[in-house]
Formats: C-alpha cells, sequence, structure tokens
C-alpha cells in the first residue's frame, strides 16, 4: 500500500475484513503522512521513502519498489500517494498496481481534479479506479461512478461527497484483487 495523505481511503481498507488483514506494509514518502499512525494503529508495518532523498524518479521509484518486495506483497495498492511512479516502479509489479482517482478519467487526471472539475463548470464528476500503467491517471478502467456537482459545492463539499463512493467502492474491487477475482488480461480487465 503506498499513501501520502491522511489516509481516508486507507482506513477503509483497513476495515474491510477481506482486505484489512491482507495488507503487509505501507509505504508513504512522506514521515508526517496521516496514512503511517493509521496503519501503525491497525498493527501493519510501515515504512517512508522520501522522494528529497533520491536524486530523480527512477531511483525513488526503485526505492519504493524494494520495500514493496522486500515485504512479500504481491500487488501494490494506491491510496491517495501524489507521487508519479517510474517506469521501473510499473515493470516490477504489471498488471498488479490500483489507484483510486476522484474524476471520471480520462477528465481531469493529475493533482487537482476535484477543483479542475469546478472551474471547468462540470455538472458531474466522480470516481475512477484503474489499473496503473507508465501514465498519470491512466490505464484499464476497472469502475466509475458519477457524482452530482452541486451549485453550492466548495472544493471540500465535492470532494466529501467523492469521499464518500471512494470508500465504497475501492475496498470493493481491492477486495476482488486480492482474491484474484479481478485481474489483467493483456490490456482487458477480468471481474466477476
Amino acid at each position: 500500500m503506498l499513501a501520502s495523505g491522511s489516509g481516508t481511503n486507507l482506513q477503509a481498507l483497513i476495515d474491510n475484513p477481506e482486505v484489512g488483514p491482507r495488507i503487509v506494509l505501507v509505504v508513504s514518502d512522506r514521515a508526517d503522512a496521516g496514512a503511517l499512525g493509521r496503519a501503525d494503529a491497525a498493527g501493519i508495518p510501515t515504512a517512508v521513502t522520501p522522494y528529497d532523498d533520491h536524486p530523480d524518479r527512477d531511483s525513488f521509484s526503485v526505492a519504493l519498489a524494494d520495500a514493496v518486495e522486500g515485504s512479500g506483497a504481491k500487488g501494490v495498492v494506491l491510496a491517495g500517494f501524489m507521487r508519479v511512479l517510474a517506469p521501473s516502479f510499473i515493470d516490477r509489479f504489471p498488471g498488479r498496481i490500483l489507484n483510486v482517482h476522484p474524476s471520471l478519467l480520462p477528465a481531469f487526471p493529475g493533482p487537482r481534479p476535484v477543483a479542475l472539475a469546478l472551474a471547468h463548470g462540470a455538472r458531474v464528476t466522480g470516481v475512477t479506479v484503474h489499473f496503473v500503467d507508465e501514465q498519470v491517471d491512466h490505464g484499464p478502467i476497472i469502475a466509475q461512478e458519477a457524482v452530482a456537482v452541486e451549485d453550492a459545492d466548495t472544493a471540500d463539499t465535492l470532494h466529501a461527497r467523492i469521499q464518500t463512493v471512494e470508500h465504497r467502492i475501492y475496498p470493493e474491487i481491492v477486495r476482488l484483487f486480492v482474491t484474484g477475482d479481478l485481474y489483467l488480461d493483456g490490456s482487458r480487465v477480468v471481474s466477476p
């Protein structure tokens, strides 16, 4: 599990009885990430790999991949991880990296999707769960769910409604992934 922030998606995964016990490590790029405290509270080992300790994205990604492989993890779940992974990481876990993004990809990729949806006057945004490839917020889509944008929405109110959807659908998708019922066949998503 890779996380950079407060760890609300991580907590939803920890709370899932089929997912939580299978989380073998939580790695963050930030020592102050709230996700680390959530992992500690659940008895899950943690590690910190600061981006600034590495000369470039590739060496950072190799260090992350080494930590994940060293834990015995069979797959990688991104839960609010705010760094772009280099191909050196992606290549070590082909078809075994999941991400959740707070927009209906391909709309509004990148670090500020909720603010961008509001700035562009979108009437609908949502949540996308996808397999990760070498491009940012890209890869075979597993599931999407729409969230209406209300006239009075701020980035905070809209993001809160999006997170409610994330916390409901991401654990179910990750459950299918960790039980082997969800996988990639080439670039085609296979699930029940």
